[in-house]
Protein backbone atom coordinates (compact mmCIF):
# COMPACT_ATOMS: atom_id res chain seq x y z
CA UNK A 1 0.00 0.00 0.00
CA UNK A 2 2.84 2.19 0.52
CA UNK A 3 4.41 1.52 -2.23
CA UNK A 4 0.87 2.29 -4.35
CA UNK A 5 1.31 5.59 -2.97
CA UNK A 6 4.92 6.26 -3.93
CA UNK A 7 3.69 4.96 -7.64
CA UNK A 8 1.44 7.82 -8.04
CA UNK A 9 3.72 10.11 -7.12
CA UNK A 10 6.23 9.03 -9.37
CA UNK A 11 3.26 8.97 -12.32
CA UNK A 12 2.88 13.05 -11.22
CA UNK A 13 6.47 13.44 -11.59
CA UNK A 14 7.35 14.57 -7.81
CA UNK A 15 8.89 13.00 -5.19
CA UNK A 16 9.03 13.11 -1.09
CA UNK A 17 9.73 16.60 0.57
CA UNK A 18 10.63 15.04 3.68
CA UNK A 19 13.37 12.78 5.03
CA UNK A 20 12.00 8.91 3.90
CA UNK A 21 13.39 5.75 5.45
CA UNK A 22 12.26 2.21 4.96
CA UNK A 23 13.58 -0.28 7.40
CA UNK A 24 12.47 -3.95 6.29
CA UNK A 25 12.33 -6.37 9.83
CA UNK A 26 14.07 -9.23 8.52
CA UNK A 27 15.65 -10.54 5.52
CA UNK A 28 12.46 -12.07 4.74
CA UNK A 29 10.71 -9.31 3.75
CA UNK A 30 13.80 -7.59 2.29
CA UNK A 31 13.72 -10.08 -0.04
CA UNK A 32 10.47 -10.78 -0.92
CA UNK A 33 9.82 -6.82 -1.38
CA UNK A 34 12.43 -6.79 -3.37
CA UNK A 35 11.38 -9.67 -5.70
CA UNK A 36 8.05 -8.28 -5.62
CA UNK A 37 9.39 -4.68 -6.91
CA UNK A 38 8.51 -3.05 -4.05
CA UNK A 39 11.23 -1.33 -2.72
CA UNK A 40 11.78 0.62 -6.11
CA UNK A 41 9.39 3.32 -6.05
CA UNK A 42 9.87 3.60 -2.77
CA UNK A 43 13.46 4.46 -3.41
CA UNK A 44 12.70 6.14 -6.50
CA UNK A 45 10.56 8.95 -4.75
CA UNK A 46 13.73 9.25 -2.21
CA UNK A 47 13.92 6.46 0.26
CA UNK A 48 16.55 5.22 1.74
CA UNK A 49 16.65 1.08 2.89
CA UNK A 50 17.94 0.43 6.18
CA UNK A 51 19.36 -2.66 7.27
CA UNK A 52 17.48 -5.51 8.10
CA UNK A 53 17.28 -4.40 11.68
CA UNK A 54 15.15 -2.40 14.40
CA UNK A 55 16.71 0.38 13.60
CA UNK A 56 15.17 3.23 14.54
CA UNK A 57 11.88 1.63 16.06
CA UNK A 58 14.23 0.54 18.66
CA UNK A 59 16.80 3.85 18.80
CA UNK A 60 19.49 2.43 16.61
CA UNK A 61 19.21 5.82 14.46
CA UNK A 62 22.56 7.52 13.64
CA UNK A 63 20.44 10.66 12.60
CA UNK A 64 21.95 13.57 11.49
CA UNK A 65 19.18 15.93 10.59
CA UNK A 66 18.42 17.34 13.65
CA UNK A 67 20.50 18.29 16.76
CA UNK A 68 19.77 16.71 19.92
CA UNK A 69 17.97 18.50 22.26
CA UNK A 70 16.38 20.55 19.56
CA UNK A 71 12.10 20.18 19.17
CA UNK A 72 10.96 18.64 15.99
CA UNK A 73 8.52 15.79 14.95
CA UNK A 74 8.31 12.40 12.99
CA UNK A 75 5.84 10.39 11.65
CA UNK A 76 6.71 6.65 11.38
CA UNK A 77 4.66 3.01 11.23
CA UNK A 78 7.07 1.70 13.90
CA UNK A 79 4.87 0.59 17.29
CA UNK A 80 6.77 2.34 20.45
CA UNK A 81 6.77 6.43 20.66
CA UNK A 82 7.98 6.70 23.71
CA UNK A 83 10.23 9.88 24.39
CA UNK A 84 14.25 9.57 23.03
CA UNK A 85 12.71 6.40 21.76
CA UNK A 86 14.25 6.74 17.98
CA UNK A 87 17.06 9.14 18.26
CA UNK A 88 17.49 9.78 21.45
CA UNK A 89 16.29 13.06 21.36
CA UNK A 90 13.71 13.83 24.26
CA UNK A 91 12.71 16.39 22.11
CA UNK A 92 11.29 14.82 19.02
CA UNK A 93 7.47 14.39 19.05
CA UNK A 94 6.96 10.63 17.38
CA UNK A 95 3.25 10.44 16.06
CA UNK A 96 2.74 6.58 14.59
CA UNK A 97 0.32 5.93 11.62
CA UNK A 98 0.00 3.44 8.92
CA UNK A 99 3.27 2.96 6.53
CA UNK A 100 0.78 4.24 3.43
CA UNK A 101 0.14 7.57 5.84
CA UNK A 102 3.59 7.62 6.47
CA UNK A 103 4.57 7.88 2.76
CA UNK A 104 1.48 10.35 2.02
CA UNK A 105 2.77 13.04 4.59
CA UNK A 106 6.19 12.41 2.98
CA UNK A 107 5.31 13.24 -0.33
CA UNK A 108 3.67 16.35 0.91
CA UNK A 109 6.25 17.49 3.12
CA UNK A 110 3.19 18.84 5.24
CA UNK A 111 2.26 16.73 8.89
CA UNK A 112 -1.42 18.67 8.77
CA UNK A 113 -1.53 16.91 4.90
CA UNK A 114 -5.18 15.32 4.52
CA UNK A 115 -5.10 12.83 1.57
CA UNK A 116 -8.96 12.47 2.12
CA UNK A 117 -9.38 15.90 0.99
CA UNK A 118 -5.87 18.02 -0.04
CA UNK A 119 -4.19 18.28 -3.43
CA UNK A 120 -0.99 17.93 -4.41
CA UNK A 121 0.87 19.52 -7.26
CA UNK A 122 2.35 17.31 -10.19
CA UNK A 123 5.39 18.33 -11.74
CA UNK A 124 3.36 20.23 -14.39
CA UNK A 125 1.69 22.21 -12.26
CA UNK A 126 -1.56 20.48 -12.06
CA UNK A 127 -3.27 19.50 -8.93
CA UNK A 128 -3.97 16.13 -7.99
CA UNK A 129 -5.89 13.98 -5.51
CA UNK A 130 -4.20 10.99 -3.86
CA UNK A 131 -6.39 7.59 -4.57
CA UNK A 132 -6.74 5.13 -1.96
CA UNK A 133 -4.10 2.61 -2.34
CA UNK A 134 -4.24 -0.65 -3.17
CA UNK A 135 -2.27 -3.88 -2.48
CA UNK A 136 -2.48 -7.76 -2.39
CA UNK A 137 -3.19 -8.94 1.70
CA UNK A 138 -0.41 -10.76 1.23
CA UNK A 139 2.53 -11.57 -0.95
CA UNK A 140 0.69 -13.74 -4.02
CA UNK A 141 3.94 -15.91 -4.83
CA UNK A 142 4.62 -16.41 -0.94
CA UNK A 143 7.07 -14.55 1.37
CA UNK A 144 10.97 -15.21 0.02
CA UNK A 145 13.65 -16.53 2.84
CA UNK A 146 16.22 -14.47 1.21
CA UNK A 147 19.85 -14.98 1.69
CA UNK A 148 20.99 -17.62 4.73
CA UNK A 149 23.39 -16.45 6.68
CA UNK A 150 23.44 -19.41 9.41
CA UNK A 151 26.80 -20.77 9.45
CA UNK A 152 26.50 -23.94 11.08
CA UNK A 153 29.86 -25.63 13.84
CA UNK A 154 31.97 -27.75 12.77
CA UNK A 155 30.87 -31.46 12.96
CA UNK A 156 34.13 -32.84 14.40
CA UNK A 157 34.96 -30.36 17.00
CA UNK A 158 33.48 -28.60 20.10
CA UNK A 159 34.26 -24.93 18.90
CA UNK A 160 35.11 -22.37 21.71
CA UNK A 161 34.49 -18.78 22.51
CA UNK A 162 36.95 -16.62 23.04
CA UNK A 163 36.29 -12.24 24.29
CA UNK A 164 38.53 -10.30 24.92
CA UNK A 165 38.26 -9.49 28.75
CA UNK A 166 38.99 -6.03 27.58
CA UNK A 167 35.92 -5.67 25.70
CA UNK A 168 33.38 -3.12 26.13
CA UNK A 169 30.89 -4.57 23.96
CA UNK A 170 30.38 -8.13 24.99
CA UNK A 171 31.40 -10.60 28.05
CA UNK A 172 30.77 -14.21 28.41
CA UNK A 173 27.96 -14.66 31.14
CA UNK A 174 28.69 -16.26 34.17
CA UNK A 175 25.51 -18.72 35.62
CA UNK A 176 23.81 -17.26 38.33
CA UNK A 177 23.69 -18.24 42.32
CA UNK A 178 21.37 -20.73 43.28
CA UNK A 179 18.59 -20.72 45.62
CA UNK A 180 20.09 -21.37 49.41
CA UNK A 181 17.42 -23.48 50.54
CA UNK A 182 15.90 -20.80 52.87
CA UNK A 183 14.02 -17.86 53.32
CA UNK A 184 15.02 -14.61 51.45
CA UNK A 185 15.25 -11.89 55.35
CA UNK A 186 15.57 -8.82 55.47
CA UNK A 187 16.36 -7.37 51.88
CA UNK A 188 16.79 -3.86 51.17
CA UNK A 189 13.92 -2.02 48.70
CA UNK A 190 16.37 -0.45 45.87
CA UNK A 191 13.53 1.45 44.98
CA UNK A 192 9.36 1.67 44.82
CA UNK A 193 8.56 2.76 41.31
CA UNK A 194 5.77 5.06 41.03
CA UNK A 195 3.16 4.91 37.76
CA UNK A 196 4.19 3.55 34.23
CA UNK A 197 7.16 0.88 34.56
CA UNK A 198 7.62 -0.41 30.92
CA UNK A 199 10.90 -2.63 29.30
CA UNK A 200 12.07 1.05 28.27
CA UNK A 201 11.99 2.32 32.22
CA UNK A 202 13.83 -0.88 33.12
CA UNK A 203 16.42 -1.16 30.47
CA UNK A 204 16.47 1.78 27.93
CA UNK A 205 17.15 1.07 24.32
CA UNK A 206 18.78 3.17 21.92
CA UNK A 207 22.28 4.17 22.79
CA UNK A 208 22.49 1.45 25.63
CA UNK A 209 21.91 -1.32 22.96
CA UNK A 210 25.74 -1.59 21.88
CA UNK A 211 26.17 -3.05 25.07
CA UNK A 212 23.84 -5.75 24.73
CA UNK A 213 26.38 -8.63 24.68
CA UNK A 214 28.20 -6.91 27.78
CA UNK A 215 25.62 -7.54 30.60
CA UNK A 216 27.64 -5.89 33.18
CA UNK A 217 27.63 -2.67 30.74
CA UNK A 218 24.56 -2.53 30.22
CA UNK A 219 23.28 -3.12 33.65
CA UNK A 220 24.59 0.28 34.15
CA UNK A 221 20.99 1.55 32.51
CA UNK A 222 18.89 -0.67 35.06
CA UNK A 223 15.87 1.56 35.96
CA UNK A 224 17.05 4.79 35.46
CA UNK A 225 13.99 5.81 33.82
CA UNK A 226 11.45 4.50 36.67
CA UNK A 227 10.37 7.05 38.71
CA UNK A 228 11.20 6.89 42.34
CA UNK A 229 7.99 7.18 44.81
CA UNK A 230 9.88 8.77 47.63
CA UNK A 231 11.21 11.70 45.58
CA UNK A 232 9.19 11.86 42.18
CA UNK A 233 13.10 11.74 40.78
CA UNK A 234 14.25 9.36 37.95
CA UNK A 235 18.03 7.32 38.74
CA UNK A 236 17.79 9.26 42.69
CA UNK A 237 17.49 6.57 45.05
CA UNK A 238 18.81 6.24 48.94
CA UNK A 239 21.07 4.10 49.62
CA UNK A 240 20.36 2.62 52.99
CA UNK A 241 23.14 1.79 53.69
CA UNK A 242 25.32 5.13 53.24
CA UNK A 243 22.31 7.32 53.38
CA UNK A 244 23.29 9.21 50.76
CA UNK A 245 21.53 9.66 47.39
CA UNK A 246 22.82 8.06 44.05
CA UNK A 247 21.83 6.49 40.95
CA UNK A 248 19.74 3.15 41.03
CA UNK A 249 22.49 1.42 38.96
CA UNK A 250 25.22 2.13 41.30
CA UNK A 251 23.16 2.17 44.52
CA UNK A 252 22.57 -2.06 43.86
CA UNK A 253 26.45 -2.11 42.70
CA UNK A 254 27.27 -1.09 46.34
CA UNK A 255 24.17 -3.25 47.65
CA UNK A 256 25.75 -6.29 45.59
CA UNK A 257 29.42 -5.89 46.96
CA UNK A 258 28.28 -5.54 50.92
CA UNK A 259 26.14 -9.16 50.56
CA UNK A 260 23.01 -7.03 50.52
CA UNK A 261 20.11 -8.69 48.48
CA UNK A 262 16.85 -6.16 47.39
CA UNK A 263 14.21 -6.03 45.66
CA UNK A 264 12.13 -3.46 43.64
CA UNK A 265 8.44 -2.41 44.43
CA UNK A 266 6.18 -1.31 40.97
CA UNK A 267 3.12 -0.29 40.21
CA UNK A 268 0.34 -1.80 38.10
CA UNK A 269 1.08 -3.82 34.34
CA UNK A 270 5.13 -3.35 35.24
CA UNK A 271 7.42 -4.22 32.28
CA UNK A 272 4.47 -3.24 29.62
CA UNK A 273 6.10 -3.19 26.07
CA UNK A 274 9.10 -4.69 24.42
CA UNK A 275 9.51 -8.36 25.35
CA UNK A 276 13.46 -7.47 26.45
CA UNK A 277 15.44 -9.95 28.02
CA UNK A 278 18.03 -7.07 29.36
CA UNK A 279 15.24 -5.78 31.50
CA UNK A 280 15.13 -9.56 33.86
CA UNK A 281 18.76 -10.25 33.54
CA UNK A 282 20.01 -6.47 34.72
CA UNK A 283 18.10 -7.00 37.75
CA UNK A 284 19.45 -9.94 38.74
CA UNK A 285 22.78 -9.41 37.94
CA UNK A 286 22.71 -6.24 40.52
CA UNK A 287 20.94 -8.57 43.20
CA UNK A 288 17.88 -8.66 43.07
CA UNK A 289 15.99 -11.58 44.57
CA UNK A 290 12.32 -10.34 43.90
CA UNK A 291 10.13 -8.05 42.02
CA UNK A 292 6.75 -7.24 43.87
CA UNK A 293 4.29 -5.07 41.77
CA UNK A 294 -0.02 -4.61 41.70
CA UNK A 295 0.75 -6.86 38.45
CA UNK A 296 2.86 -7.51 35.69
CA UNK A 297 2.99 -7.14 32.32
CA UNK A 298 2.70 -11.38 30.77
CA UNK A 299 5.96 -12.06 29.04
CA UNK A 300 8.33 -9.58 31.42
CA UNK A 301 7.02 -11.68 34.66
CA UNK A 302 8.20 -14.65 32.37
CA UNK A 303 11.33 -13.18 31.64
CA UNK A 304 11.69 -12.60 35.27
CA UNK A 305 11.59 -15.81 36.36
CA UNK A 306 13.66 -17.46 33.18
CA UNK A 307 16.34 -15.49 35.60
CA UNK A 308 15.37 -17.14 38.92
CA UNK A 309 13.88 -13.88 39.78
CA UNK A 310 10.76 -13.99 41.96
CA UNK A 311 8.04 -12.41 40.35
CA UNK A 312 5.35 -11.73 42.85
CA UNK A 313 2.12 -9.59 43.25
CA UNK A 314 0.56 -8.22 46.02
CA UNK A 315 -2.79 -10.18 46.79
CA UNK A 316 -4.18 -7.19 48.06
CA UNK A 317 -3.04 -4.00 45.33
CA UNK A 318 -3.78 -1.51 47.86
CA UNK A 319 -0.48 -3.22 49.80
CA UNK A 320 1.30 -1.33 47.15
CA UNK A 321 0.71 1.99 49.64
CA UNK A 322 2.09 0.09 52.93
CA UNK A 323 5.81 -0.43 51.28
CA UNK A 324 8.12 2.25 52.48
CA UNK A 325 11.31 3.26 50.59
CA UNK A 326 13.17 2.39 53.40
CA UNK A 327 11.39 -0.87 54.68
CA UNK A 328 13.01 -4.45 54.80
CA UNK A 329 11.54 -6.75 53.15
CA UNK A 330 11.39 -10.39 53.75
CA UNK A 331 9.97 -13.51 52.02
CA UNK A 332 8.49 -16.60 53.97
CA UNK A 333 7.30 -20.10 53.01
CA UNK A 334 9.84 -20.05 50.27
CA UNK A 335 10.41 -23.99 51.47
CA UNK A 336 7.09 -25.06 50.45
CA UNK A 337 6.90 -23.04 47.39
CA UNK A 338 3.58 -24.52 45.38
CA UNK A 339 1.05 -23.62 42.24
CA UNK A 340 -1.05 -21.32 43.67
CA UNK A 341 -0.27 -21.08 47.00
CA UNK A 342 0.76 -17.97 48.16
CA UNK A 343 3.87 -16.56 49.76
CA UNK A 344 4.30 -14.38 52.98
CA UNK A 345 6.10 -11.12 52.60
CA UNK A 346 7.11 -9.43 55.79
CA UNK A 347 7.71 -5.88 56.53
CA UNK A 348 9.93 -4.22 58.91
CA UNK A 349 9.48 -0.67 59.04
CA UNK A 350 11.94 1.97 60.20
CA UNK A 351 10.02 2.40 63.79
CA UNK A 352 10.67 -1.55 64.27
CA UNK A 353 6.90 -2.54 64.02
CA UNK A 354 5.96 -5.66 61.47
CA UNK A 355 3.64 -6.32 59.38
CA UNK A 356 2.91 -9.49 57.33
CA UNK A 357 1.28 -9.40 53.51
CA UNK A 358 0.50 -12.16 51.26
CA UNK A 359 1.98 -12.00 47.72
CA UNK A 360 0.35 -14.10 44.93
CA UNK A 361 2.66 -15.73 42.04
CA UNK A 362 1.92 -17.66 38.87
CA UNK A 363 5.28 -19.90 38.92
CA UNK A 364 4.12 -23.54 37.95
CA UNK A 365 6.14 -26.48 38.32
CA UNK A 366 9.06 -26.20 36.21
CA UNK A 367 9.24 -22.51 37.22
CA UNK A 368 9.86 -22.94 40.83
CA UNK A 369 12.88 -25.43 39.24
CA UNK A 370 14.14 -22.28 37.67
CA UNK A 371 14.47 -20.44 40.77
CA UNK A 372 15.63 -23.15 42.71
CA UNK A 373 18.27 -23.97 40.27
CA UNK A 374 19.29 -19.67 39.69
CA UNK A 375 17.91 -19.65 36.33
CA UNK A 376 15.86 -21.94 33.67
CA UNK A 377 19.49 -21.88 32.08
CA UNK A 378 21.02 -23.20 35.17
CA UNK A 379 18.14 -25.85 35.59
CA UNK A 380 18.42 -27.17 31.84
CA UNK A 381 22.09 -27.62 31.95
CA UNK A 382 21.50 -29.94 35.49
CA UNK A 383 19.43 -32.12 32.68
CA UNK A 384 21.99 -32.55 30.18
Amino acid sequence: RAASVARQALNKGIKAKAGFTITPGSEQIRATIARDGLDKPLKEIGGVVLANACGPCIGQWNRQDMPKGQANTIVTSYNRNFTGRNDANPETHAFVTSPELVTALTIAGRLDFNPMTDSLTAADGSKFKLEPPTSDELPSRGFDAGEETYQAPPKDQRPSVEVDPSSKRLQLLTPFDKWNGGDLDEMFVLIKVQGKCTTDHISAAGPWLKFRGHLDNISNNMLIGAVNSENGEKNTVRNHMTGEYGGVPDTARHYKAQGKNWVAIGDDNYGEGSSREHAALEPRHLGARAIIVKSFARIHETNLKKQGLLALTFQEPSDYDRICPDDLISIRGLKDMAPGKPLQCVVRHSNGQEETLQLNHTFNDLQINWFRAGSALNFMKTKQ
